[in-house]
């Protein structure tokens, strides 16, 4: 694959995860769980801007140069926070419809994730260095989603580490 069809086949994916979350936002009735997706759909948006952009320049120079993509999230430490106030009033609400967006959220996140593992591995040069970013934010959005999903669903995990054990 080119660089150029890299870029455009990672801004699909990176507006069809900005659109999931876009929708899971206008469709959550919870302002926590609301606020989660929204700074979810902006931080894939500012993902979606960077790449037309260095698309742009790729068809303007024949060449990208990497300027610093940032991350838009919080800290884990503030996620945590806001999933704290969700689960004070989790049981006396139906989380069925966030749990299903934040599934397909999950699925797609990784899809994603896997597609810049392909892109790092396939190319080299600035193109490698750009995807390898892109594939470390992915992989934080992939442990914020599976965090938010364990946490409603009490599967006693946080951020893949046992909180509770029985035994």
């Amino acid at each position: 694959m080119t660089l150029e069809e890299a870029i455009r086949t990672a801004i699909g994916y990176e507006k069809k995860i900005r659109d999931l979350y876009q929708a899971a936002a206008e469709s959550a009735d919870d302002p926590v769980g609301r606020h989660v997706f929204q700074m979810l759909a902006d931080d894939e948006q500012n993902h979606v801007a960077y790449l037309e952009s260095r698309l742009a320049q790729w068809e303007k120079d024949g060449k990208i140069s990497l300027e610093t993509l940032e991350k838009t999230l919080p800290s884990a430490e503030t996620v945590r926070s806001a999933l704290e106030k969700l689960e004070e009033r989790m049981d006396k609400e139906d989380r069925k419809d966030e749990k299903q967006m934040l599934s397909k959220a999950l699925q797609t996140e990784v899809e994603t994730s896997n597609f810049y593992q392909k892109m790092v591995a396939e190319l080299s040069g600035d193109g490698q260095k750009m995807f390898a970013r892109f594939l470390e934010i992915e992989n934080e959005h992939i442990d914020i989603v599976q965090a938010e999903l364990d946490y409603l669903t009490h599967t006693g995990y946080w951020f893949d580490i046992k909180e509770f054990d029985m035994e």
